[in-house]
């Protein structure tokens, strides 16, 4: 089966929306045996003060699960498709809290980064996606 953008963008959402870690393990295995390599890390704050974090959040987590290696292309590809996912979410979040998990995956030359939070106050919140692409 061929595994591009579309397949890798997938596996990225699927990680974002997992519940537990138990259930993020569970799915990283099976991706895995697709030759998808997955990961994700939790995300909260303030939306505009929380960018930067988020971002390194993000890079951090795909060098530990050995999806990019420790260089400038591969850790900016992460960086960038990171903002793009991060751009597509933050119009509905000025001035708001944040919160969620980021989920990356990666085959081959395909990187995507999955973002999906709820946006809001208290309990009043919206459920928001972005999703972001690279190739390296």
């Amino acid at each position: 089966m061929e595994r591009g953008s579309k397949q890798v963008a997938r596996a990225a959402l699927a990680m974002a929306m997992t519940a537990s870690r138990e259930e993020e393990k569970k799915l990283k295995e099976e991706l895995r045996n697709q030759e998808i390599r997955g990961a994700a890390v939790d995300f909260g704050g303030d939306s505009t003060q929380s960018v930067k974090t988020i971002i390194e959040r993000a890079v951090v987590a795909g060098k530990r699960e050995f999806l990019i290696r420790d260089v400038h292309a591969e850790e900016g590809a992460v960086a960038g498709a990171t903002h793009e996912a991060l751009l597509q979410v933050l119009p509905k979040a000025l001035g708001l809290s944040i919160g969620g998990k980021i989920g990356l995956a990666r085959h081959g030359d395909h990187v995507s980064v999955a973002v999906f939070c709820a946006i809001g106050m208290l309990h009043l919140d919206e459920v928001a996606v972005g999703l972001g692409h690279r190739a390296i």
